[in-house]
């Protein structure tokens, strides 16, 4: 059992900044602007002959600029997700993304000097880098893509009232919907995390009823909401490859994240390759539920009659003894987060809809958000979660600028949280019908993460092209996406036509275009790297750990291939599913 026991609430906010108004939130915005100048009192230093301490000197300056700026960003944007309908939160989000895009427009300068340095005192001045030499190296990667600083000056401005703006009214208008359910006769009103609840039910009548409610309502937001990523779409199109050159709007992000293309397009073409293997599931599913064939409504349907809850104390307890069993260390890491008081677990009106963890500054603890309606699912999630705060934390002794890792490994302690979990499950209860109810689940889950998220990257793909391309219609996009579903599921399940308008209730395809494939990167990685652990033991533990422990200062591929990990070959990839397969073989077998 846990040391302490926890209680479903609300995080708190006071050890990054105490209060949204008053002295310490303008210290706070002093803070931002003493760095700022401090940097600018180094600008004419800033030539190709600078000697190595005075570049030391000038990096502790940016430094310093970064982390004050994502403590005063960090505290707008969780205060935001609590109630994302709060006008004073909305106004203090507004007011610093104000003060922060001026602050990156003043200190832009040193980026541009590093890009168009010459190669032989690059190399002579990153010899002294430290930590933050290959942040140094992947600023140098953008070079050949950047314009001049009155033009990356005008970029920033015009983001903050355009396209960072649209993201937000997106945002605001999708976690202010709630949805009327029918519920054995009775007509609930419930926020997104709590109508999804009922997605997972025994009973398909309520799946259906919970589908429809939430899809009838982005239904009849649609006109707005894909106008809105119409914008955001072809906004990312004309900065990025119009005017800075990138070969494609996917290239954006894989260059941001540090993986080569052909790396991504293997991924995404082996993927491609084995819907055969879901839809073989979906098969099996179909008549393990009595169903002659799946409804979408039905793909994530509980085997057992009743799903068991886990009110928020076992939760808690179950995912610390889990990690505790692994490694001592990451469970006291993850404990943090509650004792700290830095978990917003309880579901309400307004607050975001989704899960997160937010490693704003090094030495600060995570926060984590989540919506717990003591399932399952929640627990995996709250797991998952919790990674991600340990992951964050393993690689605190690192500058503000290397801390974060890349988009792929940062899922990468998430989702062997919830292995681990998986396995911790398994061996409390050997009883195969149980087994198959636990497998089941997450091959359901898998999907989710693996095939369904590479899926919204592939429509993503498909969506830019026809936006810059065609002048798509929101009818031609939502044609395209029903496309994308039947590419998935074959015939293995009906489909519903209401799917058609599901794409806009997608988040991260406005907030991070591209995203999506990093949770794909991340399963399949660890799929691999929990074999290793279980034929290894306690020997692997410490290498784990040491992936989480570079965080970003380190390219990913590099981190990788010291693990033994080649990302650009077929087996990689492949060899994530090949340990799906077997789920579903001993699904097969148990049935």
């Amino acid at each position: 059992m846990a040391e302490r026991t926890y209680e479903k609430g609300r995080w708190t906010l006071d050890d990054l900044i105490a209060a949204r108004t008053g002295p310490e939130m303008e210290r706070a915005f002093d803070d931002v602007e003493a760095a700022v100048a401090a940097l600018e009192s180094k600008r004419e230093d800033l030539t190709p002959s600078i000697a190595e301490a005075a570049f030391v000197e000038i990096l502790r300056l940016v430094e310093k600029v970064a982390y004050v700026s994502q403590k005063l960003y960090g505290y707008s944007a969780l205060q935001f997700t609590e109630q994302t309908g709060d006008q004073d939160a909305l106004a203090l989000r507004g007011r610093v993304d104000k003060a922060l895009a001026g602050a990156q427009n003043r200190a832009l300068f040193f980026d541009l000097w590093w890009k168009t340095l010459d190669e032989e005192n690059a190399l002579r001045l990153l010899a002294v880098g430290g930590d933050v030499t290959y942040y140094l190296e992947t600023l140098r990667k953008f070079a050949p893509y950047t314009l001049t600083e009155p033009e990356e000056k005008v970029i920033n401005v015009k983001n903050v009232n355009g396209v960072e703006g649209l993201v937000t009214l997106y945002e605001m208008i999708t976690n202010a919907f709630t949805y009327d359910v029918e519920i054995d006769g009775e007509t609930k009103r419930l926020t997104r995390s709590e109508v999804m609840v009922y997605a997972r039910d025994a009973s398909p009548v309520r799946r259906e009823a919970a589908y429809r409610a939430l899809l009838g309502v982005y239904e009849a937001r649609s006109g707005e909401l894909s106008q809105i990523y119409k914008y955001v779409a072809g906004d990312w199109h004309a900065e990025n490859v119009g005017l800075r050159g990138i070969s494609s709007p996917i290239s954006v992000r894989n260059l941001a994240n540090d993986i080569p293309d052909e790396a991504v397009d293997l991924l995404l073409d082996t993927c491609r390759e084995n819907v055969e293997l879901y839809q073989r599931f979906f098969r099996l599913k179909a008549g393990w539920l009595g169903l002659p064939k799946l409804r979408r409504f039905d793909i994530y349907a509980p085997l057992d009659e009743a799903a068991v809850e886990y009110p928020f104390v076992e939760g808690v307890d179950l995912v610390l003894q889990c990690l505790r069993g692994f490694s001592p260390e990451v469970a006291s890491l993850a404990e943090r987060v509650l004792a700290e008081g830095h978990l917003d677990s309880s579901p309400r009106p307004g607050k975001d809809t989704g899960a997160f963890c937010y490693g704003v500054v090094p030495d600060k603890t995570p926060w984590v958000l989540v919506n717990y309606n003591d399932r399952a699912d929640d627990v995996a999630t709250l797991a998952h979660e919790l990674g991600h705060a340990v992951h964050a934390m393993m690689a605190a002794d690192h500058s503000i600028l290397t801390v974060h890792s890349s988009l792929p490994l940062a899922e990468t302690a998430s989702n062997f949280a919830e292995m681990l979990l998986l396995e911790a499950m398994l061996e409390r209860n050997p009883d195969p019908v149980f087994r198959r109810t636990l497998l089941a689940k997450y091959v359901d889950d898998s999907y989710a993460m693996v095939l369904r998220q590479a899926f919204f990257v592939l429509f993503e793909r498909e969506a830019h092209r026809m936006i810059s391309e065609e002048e798509a219609t929101a009818d031609q996009l939502s044609a395209a996406y029903m496309e994308n579903l039947r590419e998935q599921f074959g015939d293995s399940l009906e489909l519903a036509d209401e799917f058609k308008s599901e794409w806009v209730s997608i988040p991260h395809i406005y907030a991070t275009p591209f995203y999506c494939y990093a949770y794909t990167f991340g399963l399949l990685l660890v799929l691999g790297l929990f074999q290793r652990y279980k034929v290894e033991g306690e020997a692997f533990v410490p290498n784990y750990l040491k992936i989480l422990a570079y965080g970003g200062s380190k390219a990913p591929s590099a981190i990788l291939e010291e693990a033994g990990i080649d990302i650009r070959t077929r087996e990689f990839w492949q060899g994530g599913f090949d340990v799906l397969a077997g789920m579903i073989d001993e699904l097969e077998a148990l049935s």
